[in-house]
């Protein structure tokens, strides 16, 4: 009975070992690849929940920000990895209502490229400020995701499920960032975690390049 339970307690930590990190590099390598289009070009999004969902999935800046978000929580620790993954699409909302009624606001595509360049930073340095500063980063950055996604939503044919799909997405993806965080630290140590981090800092590079140039 104990070499049973040891032989697949065994099976279990290899099986993990070898799955954690390729799932977290498949992660970045499709966003990084997923071509020049931006998820934010035109308006006219028409579709309800399965549309919304699909929108963040099709933007490398917001799967690699909301990937970034799970992924610096599972650095950060309790109660950041519950509260961050909380506050990010709370404040999404926010910034989407403000996109909706014009709400005069920064480049929203800086700002969006900038999200991504300093929590990969965050995440490759493995910085750990106080709770505050952490959720004050992460509000500030949803407000500017939220609003772009604000801006398109009043030519969408059914507003009301895009938000929702465009809100359950975000969450399954910080749950992901999560995931493989944790996964990074128990079976590849922070080395692993710090490797994502500065590729998504140097994917964020580029989507600041591309906002300015």
């Amino acid at each position: 009975m104990t070499f049973k339970t040891t032989s697949r307690s065994a099976c279990w930590s290899l099986w993990s070992t070898e799955k954690t990190v390729p799932v977290a590099l498949a992660v970045v390598i499709v966003a990084l690849t997923a071509g020049t289009a931006s998820a934010h070009d035109g308006t006219g999004l028409a579709g309800g929940f399965i549309s919304g969902f699909l929108h963040p999935l099709n933007g490398p800046d917001h799967m690699l920000a909301m990937v970034a978000v799970g992924l610096w929580g599972a650095i950060l620790g309790r109660p950041l990895v519950i509260a961050l993954p909380v506050v990010f699409p709370l404040m999404m909302a926010v910034g989407g209502v403000l996109g909706i009624l014009g709400f005069p606001m920064p480049p929203v595509e800086l700002g969006i490229g900038l999200s991504v360049l300093v929590l990969g930073s965050a995440i490759a340095f493995s910085w750990k400020p106080a709770d505050w500063i952490a959720i004050v980063l992460v509000a500030v950055f949803a407000l500017f995701h939220g609003f772009a996604h604000g801006q398109e939503l009043p030519s969408a044919a059914d507003p009301t499920g895009y938000s929702l799909g465009f809100v359950a997405s975000t969450g399954l993806l910080h749950i992901v960032g999560i995931i493989i965080g944790y996964g990074a630290l128990r079976f590849g140590g922070l080395a692993v975690l710090r490797v994502l981090g500065g590729l998504i800092a140097a994917a964020g590079l580029w989507f600041l390049f591309r906002a300015v140039a």
